[in-house]
C-alpha cells in the first residue's frame, strides 16, 4: 500500500494514543482524584495495551495485512472511544466496592485498554502494508515509527495545553473517536481507491457527529453552576440547598453559605486561630486560594492578605461564584514553592492551603519547603498548614509535624473531626515561640447562642484549641523521600465515599457545615 494516506493514518493513530492517556486523568480524576495511582495505572495500561497490540498486530499482519483490515482496527478503536462517556459511570459503580488501587486499575483497563490495544496493532499493520521487500523494512519501520511518535508528542502538548481547557472532557473524547473513524475512512479509501457502502456510512456518521459535537455539553450533577477544565484540574461549582461548594478534581475545597458567602468549611474557621496565635494582625500570605474563604476570614480580623494560586481559573471561579475580590486581595499565579523562592519580602503568617485528599503536592511538605517558608517569615511568625486525614494520629499528620520540628521550635496540631478516628481536617501550626491564645479570644459559646452560625464558629475554635496536641515520632519528609501519595490513598478513598454519599442524598437541603 504505497498511498500517501498511510503516513497520515499512522500519525492520527499515534496522536490519539497520547491524547487518550492524558484525557484518562480527567475522565477518572473527579471520581478517584488525580493521584500517583491514577497516573501509574494509565501509564501501565497504555504500555501494556500497546505491547500486546504490537505483538498481535505483527502476527495478524503476516497472516495477511490489507488496508480494509487496518480500517476496521481504527473503526473499532473509534467506536469504543465514542462509548467511553457512557461507559464510565456504570463501570465506576461496578468497581466502587474495590480498594482505590484496584478500582483505578479495573476501571481504567475497561475504558482504555480496548482502544489502545487496537491502536497498538496499527503500526505493524502499516509497516507490513508499506514495505515491498525485506531491503526496505528497516527504513519503513523507522519512518512510520518516527511519524507516530512525533504525532504523539504534538498530541500530548495540544491535549494538555489547549484541547482539554478549550473543548472539555466529553467533547474531546468524542472528537478523538471521530478522528479515529475518519482515519478508518482514509485507510479504506487509500487501500481501495473507492468509497464503499460501509465507508459511506461511516462518513455520514462523521458529518453528523461534526454537526452535533459543538452541541454536546458536559454531564452535570444536580445543582451544578459551572464546570471548568483548566490545564491543572477540573473545577466544579455546585449548589446544594443554601450552600455552595467548590470541587477541584472531585474533592471539596470550599463551602460557603448563600447568599452572604459566609465560610462553612470548618477548617477555615479553625485556621483563623493561626492569626490569633501570631498575635496582632499583620501581613499574611495564603498559598492556595480555593474559593477565597480563608482570605475573607483573615481580612475580617484585620490582616492584610495576599494569595498565591497556581491556577488562574480557580481565581476566576472564586470571583464569579464565591464573592472573592481581587481588588482587596492581590493574587499571584504561580506554584507556591516557586513563589516563596523568588519572594523578596516577609510575612507574619503563611497559611499553606494547597492540599487536597487526592493530591497532596509533596514538594510543599518537605523539610526543604518548610525551611524556605520559615525564611520568608518575620521573627515570631507562624506557618500554618491545612491537612486532611483519617484520624488525628494519621501517619501523614505525624510526618508533617516531625518535618516541621526540623525548622521550628514549637509545633501544634489543632484537630477538627469528631470522633478522633474519622475523616477530617487538621490545622498544623509551627513557630519559634510558644503558641498561646487567651480563652476569651476563642469566643464565648453562651454569649453566641443567639446566633447559631456564630455559636458554631465558637464551638469549633474552642474544640480545636482545647484538644491541641503535638504528635510524637513520624517520618521526616524530604525532597528525596516524601511518600505522601501512599498515605493519601486511604484518605482519598474515605473522602470520595463520603462525598459521593453526601451528594447522592438529594433529599437534604439544609445548610452544610462540612466535616
Amino acid at each position: 500500500m504505497r498511498s500517501p494516506v498511510l503516513p497520515v493514518v499512522v500519525a492520527l493513530a499515534g496522536g490519539c494514543v497520547l491524547a487518550l492517556e492524558i484525557l484518562g486523568t480527567r475522565i477518572l480524576g473527579p471520581y478517584y482524584g488525580v493521584s500517583l495511582f491514577l497516573w501509574s495505572s494509565l501509564i501501565a495500561i497504555t504500555l501494556a495495551a500497546l505491547a500486546i497490540g504490537y505483538a498481535l498486530g505483527g502476527r495478524l499482519a503476516d497472516a495477511g495485512a490489507t488496508g480494509a483490515r487496518l480500517s476496521w482496527l481504527l473503526a473499532g478503536a473509534g467506536a469504543w472511544t465514542l462509548a467511553v462517556p457512557w461507559l464510565r459511570d456504570p463501570l465506576l459503580a461496578l468497581s466502587d466496592g474495590l480498594g482505590l488501587r484496584a478500582a483505578v486499575l479495573v476501571t481504567a483497563t475497561a475504558l482504555f485498554f480496548p482502544p489502545l490495544l487496537l491502536l497498538g496493532m496499527v503500526s505493524p499493520y502499516a509497516i507490513r502494508l508499506r514495505a515491498r521487500s525485506l531491503d526496505e523494512v528497516g527504513r519503513t519501520a523507522g519512518s512510520l515509527s518516527a511519524i507516530s511518535t512525533l504525532a504523539s508528542v504534538a498530541a500530548a502538548v495540544a491535549t494538555g495545553f489547549w484541547l482539554i481547557p478549550g473543548l472539555g472532557v466529553t467533547r474531546l473524547t468524542l472528537a478523538i473517536g471521530m478522528v479515529l473513524l475518519a482515519a478508518a475512512v482514509l485507510a479504506r479509501v487509500g487501500a481501495t481507491g473507492r468509497v464503499g457502502a460501509t465507508t459511506a456510512a461511516v462518513g455520514i456518521a462523521l458529518v453528523a457527529g461534526a454537526w452535533g459535537l459543538p452541541r454536546v455539553t458536559e454531564s452535570a450533577h444536580a445543582g451544578t453552576r459551572e464546570v471548568v477544565h483548566s490545564p491543572y484540574a477540573e473545577i466544579e461549582v455546585r449548589d446544594r440547598g443554601a450552600a455552595r461548594f467548590l470541587l477541584i478534581d472531585g474533592g471539596i475545597h470550599t463551602i460557603v453559605r448563600l447568599p452572604d458567602y459566609a465560610e462553612l468549611h470548618p477548617y477555615v474557621v479553625v485556621a483563623t486561630l493561626a492569626g490569633d496565635a501570631a498575635g496582632r494582625p499583620g501581613d499574611a500570605l495564603l498559598v492556595g486560594l480555593g474559593g477565597g474563604s480563608a482570605t475573607r476570614a483573615l481580612r475580617r480580623e484585620g490582616w492584610a492578605v495576599e494569595a498565591v494560586e497556581i491556577d488562574p481559573e480557580v481565581t476566576r471561579v472564586a470571583e464569579r461564584h464565591f464573592g472573592f475580590r481581587r481588588d482587596r486581595v492581590p493574587v499571584a499565579h504561580a506554584d507556591g514553592r516557586r513563589f516563596l523562592a523568588r519572594a523578596d519580602r516577609r510575612w507574619d503568617l503563611i497559611l499553606l492551603d494547597a492540599f487536597g485528599s487526592s493530591s497532596i503536592p509533596f514538594h510543599l511538605v518537605t523539610h526543604e519547603a518548610f525551611a524556605l517558608a520559615k525564611s520568608r517569615l518575620r521573627a515570631g511568625g507562624v506557618l500554618a498548614l491545612n491537612v486532611e486525614a483519617v484520624g488525628w494520629r494519621h501517619p501523614l499528620v505525624s510526618a508533617v509535624a516531625a518535618t516541621l520540628r526540623r525548622s521550628f521550635a514549637h509545633v501544634t496540631v489543632l484537630p477538627i473531626a469528631e470522633p478522633p478516628d474519622r475523616l477530617g481536617n487538621l490545622i498544623v501550626l509551627a513557630c519559634d515561640r510558644p503558641l498561646e491564645i487567651a480563652d476569651e479570644v476563642l469566643g464565648d459559646p453562651v454569649g453566641a447562642l443567639s446566633d447559631p452560625y456564630e455559636h458554631w464558629r465558637v464551638l469549633l475554635r474552642r474544640h480545636a484549641w482545647h484538644n491541641r496536641f503535638t504528635p510524637e515520632g513520624g517520618l521526616v519528609l524530604t525532597d528525596d523521600r516524601s511518600p505522601v501519595d501512599v498515605w493519601a490513598e486511604d484518605i482519598n478513598r474515605v473522602a470520595r465515599r463520603e462525598l459521593h454519599a453526601f451528594f447522592a442524598d438529594t433529599a437534604g437541603s439544609g445548610v452544610v457545615l462540612g466535616r
